[in-house]
C-alpha cells in the first residue's frame, strides 16, 4: 500500500474524528484552566499591586502573591500530568486502533 493510501484510510476513519475531536476538546479546556487564572494573576499585579503585597500575618514579610503564584506554578505542573495521562492512555489506545484498521 502506498502512504498516501494509508493516510486517506486513516484520515476516513471515524474513530480518528473521535480522537481528533477528544483530544481537541481535552486541550482546550486545559488551556482554559491553566491560562484564565494566569492572565488573572498578571491583571493583578498590574493594575492592582497592593492586593497581592499584603503581608500573609501582620509584621510578615511574606505576601499573598508568593502562594498564590506558587499554586499557580503547581496547578500548570498538574495540567500537564493531566494530559500527559490521558494521552498516554485513551489517545493511544484510540490511535493504535486507527493505525491497526488502516494496515488491514
Amino acid at each position: 500500500m502506498s502512504q498516501q493510501h494509508i493516510e486517506a484510510k486513516i484520515r476516513s476513519n471515524p474513530k480518528f474524528a473521535e480522537m481528533v475531536g477528544k483530544r481537541t476538546r481535552f486541550a482546550l479546556i486545559l488551556s482554559v484552566v491553566v491560562l484564565v487564572p494566569y492572565y488573572t494573576f498578571m491583571m493583578i499585579t498590574a493594575f492592582n499591586p497592593g492586593l497581592l503585597a499584603q503581608p500573609l500575618s501582620e509584621g510578615g514579610v511574606l505576601t499573598v502573591g508568593w502562594p498564590l503564584a506558587a499554586i499557580l506554578v503547581v496547578g500548570g505542573w498538574l495540567t500537564t500530568g493531566i494530559y500527559i495521562r490521558r494521552a498516554n492512555g485513551e489517545f493511544d489506545e484510540l490511535n493504535q486502533q486507527i493505525l491497526k484498521e488502516a494496515g488491514k
